[in-house]
């Protein structure tokens, strides 16, 4: 698969943070460029799944809330199965 790279990014860091980050690359054997973009990469995937997890849990959380205060009416279905289970339980 090949990517052209036709965007840019620049960033000002410390000088304790360019070796930080430097010493890390080495470790990985990756040019610092790459060590940074992989991060970040990887850092913005994380934090689009959390945010993601979240929506998800309020969006439940809110339907679990409502589904408490105002609950829908039974169908005929579960009228039916309710009555058959009171005709089981009282044999």
């Amino acid at each position: 698969m090949t990517t052209t790279l036709k965007e840019r990014l620049e960033a000002r860091i410390s000088r304790e943070q360019k070796r930080l980050l430097t010493e890390a690359a080495g470790l990985r054997g990756q040019s610092l460029s790459e060590f940074v973009v992989q991060s970040a990469q990887e850092a913005a995937r994380r934090t689009i799944e959390e945010y993601r997890i979240m929506a998800l849990s309020q969006r439940d959380r809110d339907a679990f809330v409502k589904a408490l205060l105002k609950p829908p009416a039974p169908s005929s279905a579960l009228k039916k199965a309710a009555e058959r289970y009171r005709r089981q339980a009282a044999d």
